[in-house]
């Protein structure tokens, strides 16, 4: 019995590593940057104040240093892309990535890259998850970069920034995340996901 456990586990580890292999690694390099920063956290605490929105240089300048204050679920997100050379603009323009999480449901629209949770799309590491996508409202209630899926699983593993369930405004883990991780349960429902176009040739 105990050698059948070992087996299983054995082969259950090399489906696991055939399937990281098959992930390109420029999409590795995103949820390993994703991945870096997990355990930051606003300063000053118990403000918005954050160097993910400095890096964008978006936000108001009244945290009394380098950072800048404005929630940055999508501004962390777009910094994970763009440590990995993806192709795209950040700015307030139509098409544009911004700080607004419904951003990146429009860039992935523009560039056929939004994938539906519907649509039964699996997941990959570097997607962006949307969560509590408002079409009417114009509004989505948080995004988070994908590291990983388990089959089965009503969401995908993620690292949330601007996250609230260890914290308030901290980067977190979430695994088989179906809900946002924005401290509320009823606003935040998984809407599908954000596919990153590959970098340019020499970056990936």
């Amino acid at each position: 019995m105990a050698l059948l456990v070992v087996v299983a586990a054995v082969a259950a580890w090399l489906v696991v590593r055939a399937e990281r292999s098959s992930v390109p690694a420029w999409r590795q390099r995103i949820a390993a940057a994703a991945l870096s920063q997990v355990g930051y956290q606003t300063d000053p605490r118990g403000t918005y104040c954050n160097q993910y929105s400095a890096y964008w240089g978006y936000g108001a300048a009244d945290c009394g240093d380098h950072n800048l204050d404005e929630e940055w679920c999508a501004d962390f997100a777009a910094w994970a892309w763009n440590q990995a050379g993806v192709p795209f603009q950040y700015g307030q323009q139509a098409g544009q990535i911004s700080s607004a999480a419904i951003s990146f449901y429009f860039w992935g629209v523009g560039h056929g890259a939004w994938r539906p949770a519907s649509s039964g799309y699996r997941p990959s590491p570097g997607d962006v998850a949307v969560y509590g996508l408002d079409l009417r409202g114009g509004s989505a209630a948080h995004v988070a970069v994908v590291t990983g899926y388990q089959a089965g699983d009503r969401g995908p593993d993620v690292v949330n920034g601007d996250g609230d369930r260890t914290g308030f405004s901290v980067v977190e883990t979430g695994t088989d995340q179906y809900q946002a991780d924005t401290g509320s349960s009823t606003t935040g429902p998984l809407a599908g996901y954000v596919a990153p176009l590959p970098p340019a040739s020499g970056h990936g």
